[in-house]
C-alpha cells in the first residue's frame, strides 16, 4: 500500500477527527448519571469506560429513553439502544440495518470515501452476499475438527504460562497470563514467526486506541506510522502465502475463492478483524474472570468447591465482561424502535454491554452468578448473520484455562484495582495486579 495521506483508510489519516476523538476531548469529568438531563447522557465517551462509571448511565438509558438519540458534529444523528430485545431485533435484521457502513461510531463520509471504505473493509463490515463468501473462506478455524485439534495444543501452552508463574509476588496478569496466552494462539492461526507474536498484540491494541498523552498511542501520526509498519509486515507474509500455501487463516485469505484477488488493504482489514476477534475479546475476558471472581468471592468459592461449574462459568463471566461494548449498523431505510423515527443513514449503536446487564432478561444483572440458568442467552458475540466466528474457540481457551487454574491454585488474588481500556468500543484492561497461592 502506497504510503500517502489520500490513499490511507480514514482511520489511518491524520487529518480525520473520529466521533470517539471528540467524545474524549469532553474530559473526564462527566457527572453521574442522576445528575445529568436525559438528553445529556451520552454513553461513548471513553472516560466512563476508563473509570468504570458506565454502569448509571446505561441503568438510566434502560428505564427511561433505551432508543435514545445523539448528534455529534463528527458523527451527526445516532441512537444508543440498551435493551435486550431491541439489541437482538436489529443485529437479526441486516436489511434493515447495515453493516457496510462500519461497525464503530463513524465520522460523516461523502459518497466517494464511503466507497473507498467499502473496498477496503472486512468482512464484518458488509452485508450479504459479500459477507457470506468472504467469512466462508476463513470459517474452517472454528469447526468442531479444528477446535479438537487445537485443545491439546492451548492445554499444554496455558499449563506452560502458569506453571511460570511466581508463588506469593504480585505481577500482572494482563500481561503475562491473558495477553500471552491470547497471542500464543494467534500466532498459531496465522502461523506468524512467534519471536513476533507480541505485535499482534501492539496491532490489535492501536486499532481502536485514542490518542492521548501517556495513552496506547499518544497522536494520530504514532498510530498512523505504527499501522503502515503492520501493512508492510502482512504484505511479507501474503507473497509467502501465495508460493507457500498452509492451513493458516492467511493462507486461507490469499487463496479463497472470494478474497484471493482482493488488494492488500482489503485482506488487512479482515486480518485485523481476526485479530481483534482472536486478542482483545479473549484476552479481556480472561482477565475479566480474575477480576469478577474476586468481586465476587463467594462465587468463586462455588467454583472452587465445585470446578464442574466451569463451563457455565465461562459464558457468564463473557455476559458479565461483555468485551466488545456495542457494534454499529446503518439504516438503509426510515423505519421505527420503540415509536422511536430513525431516518435512513442514522447510526445505530447496539450497546452488548448494556443488554447483558439488562434485568428485564437476567436477574440481578449486574452480579454474577455462575450458576445462572440463561447465561448462554448474553448477546456479547453478537446475534444473527455477524454471530462471532469464534466464539467457540474463545469458550474453549477460557474454560481450559480455569480447568488448570483450580487445579494447581488455591487463589489468584487481586491486589488493586486494575487498569481500564481508553475506549467505548473495547471493554478491557490494561494492567490487573495479582498474586497466586499454589496448591
Amino acid at each position: 500500500m502506497s504510503d500517502t495521506t489520500e490513499q490511507r483508510p480514514e482511520f489511518l489519516r491524520a487529518d480525520i477527527r473520529t466521533p470517539e476523538m471528540e467524545m474524549a476531548e469532553v474530559g473526564a469529568d462527566v457527572a453521574a448519571a442522576a445528575d445529568l438531563d436525559l438528553e445529556a447522557i451520552n454513553p461513548p465517551n471513553p472516560h466512563l469506560f476508563k473509570e468504570d462509571r458506565w454502569h448509571d448511565h446505561f441503568a438510566r438509558l434502560r428505564a427511561e429513553d433505551p432508543v435514545h438519540l445523539n448528534e455529534l458534529e463528527t458523527a451527526g444523528r445516532y441512537w444508543s439502544l440498551t435493551k435486550y430485545d431491541d439489541v437482538r431485533a436489529v443485529d437479526g435484521d441486516w436489511q434493515t440495518f447495515s453493516s457496510a457502513r462500519g461497525i464503530t461510531l463513524g465520522p460523516r463520509r461523502s459518497p466517494e470515501a464511503d466507497e473507498q471504505m467499502r473496498r477496503i473493509t472486512s468482512f464484518i463490515a458488509m452485508d450479504p452476499p459479500e459477507h457470506t463468501e468472504q467469512r466462508k473462506t476463513v470459517r474452517g478455524v472454528s469447526a468442531p475438527s479444528n477446535l479438537r485439534n487445537l485443545e491439546p495444543l492451548i492445554r499444554e501452552r496455558t499449563v506452560d504460562v502458569l506453571e511460570s508463574l511466581p508463588d506469593g509476588e504480585t505481577f500482572d496478569w494482563v500481561d503475562t497470563v491473558s495477553i500471552e496466552l491470547t497471542t500464543l494462539m494467534l500466532a498459531t492461526l496465522f502461523d506468524f514467526p512467534l519471536e513476533d507474536r507480541r505485535k499482534l498484540t501492539r496491532w490489535s491494541d492501536i486499532v481502536f486506541a485514542v490518542p492521548e498523552p501517556g495513552g496506547v498511542v499518544e497522536t494520530q501520526e504514532q498510530k498512523i506510522q505504527e499501522f503502515m509498519e503492520c501493512v508492510s509486515y502482512f504484505e511479507g507474509l501474503w507473497e509467502d502465502r501465495r508460493a507457500n500455501p498452509g492451513n493458516d487463516l492467511v493462507s486461507m485469505l490469499v487463496h479463497g475463492e472470494a478474497t484471493k484477488d482482493m488488494p492488500t488493504a482489503a485482506h488487512l482489514g479482515n486480518l485485523l478483524l481476526l485479530i481483534i476477534g482472536g486478542n482483545d475479546t479473549t484476552r479481556n475476558t480472561m482477565s475479566g474472570s480474575v477480576y469478577g471472581l474476586n468481586e465476587f468471592p463467594d462465587e468463586y468459592d462455588k467454583l472452587i468447591a465445585d470446578p464442574g461449574l466451569v463451563s457455565n462459568m465461562v459464558s457468564e463471566i463473557i455476559r458479565w465482561q461483555t468485551p466488545l461494548a456495542y457494534m454499529r449498523r446503518t439504516a438503509t431505510r426510515d423505519t421505527e424502535i420503540r415509536d422511536q423515527q430513525i431516518l435512513k443513514g442514522d447510526q445505530i449503536l447496539m450497546w452488548y454491554l448494556s443488554a447483558n446487564r439488562d434485568e428485564d432478561m437476567f436477574d440481578n444483572a449486574d452480579l454474577i452468578d455462575i450458576e445462572r440458568h440463561n447465561a448462554d442467552r448474553q448477546l456479547a458475540f453478537g446475534y444473527g448473520i455477524h454471530f462471532c466466528m469464534g466464539s467457540r474457540l474463545a469458550e474453549l481457551q477460557l474454560r481450559v484455562l480455569w480447568e488448570e487454574v483450580l487445579d494447581r491454585f488455591e487463589r489468584i488474588e487481586v491486589q488493586a484495582e486494575p487498569e481500564r481500556t481508553f475506549s467505548s468500543f473495547v471493554h478491557g484492561y490494561t494492567a490487573l495486579p495479582v498474586t497466586v497461592t499454589r496448591r
